[in-house]
């Protein structure tokens, strides 16, 4: 799932610190204090740090904070073994497609590997 909103982030608030405690600065000042009398925001700067616990909460991985012309995204994954996260952990193309295989059927084989992959036996990952 994508969530987009026009706007940027403050400079003071770099895209790297929004998994650590970090500085809040409302780009609204007013509207967020009627949330935060109205009990909708807690306290200032925890929005997505409480937003990664709660997917660590049900087993989902991190999301992904960017940037994109002025548009803010977060992206949430459904699982961690899919195409793009595994391209993140900076593994192959052979190797992406034996995680998926192994995550829809439970095992795989030499022999299964090999068909899935083209690999053959002198070569080495």
């Amino acid at each position: 799932m994508v969530i987009m909103n026009e706007g940027k982030l403050p400079p003071e608030v770099p895209i790297e610190k929004l998994k650590t405690e970090h500085l809040s600065k409302p780009r609204n000042t007013l509207l967020a204090d009627v949330f935060y009398k109205a009990g909708f925001i807690e306290s200032w700067g925890r929005g997505t740090i409480k937003i990664m616990e709660k997917c660590q909460d049900q087993g989902l991985p991190e999301p992904d904070f960017e940037e994109d012309h002025g548009v803010f995204v977060v992206k949430f994954y459904q699982n961690k073994w899919n195409e793009e996260n595994l391209k993140k952990l900076g593994i192959n193309e052979r190797q992406i497609k034996a995680v998926i295989y192994v995550k829809e059927k439970g095992k795989i084989t030499n022999k299964e590997y090999r068909e899935l992959t083209g690999f053959r036996t002198k070569e080495q990952d």
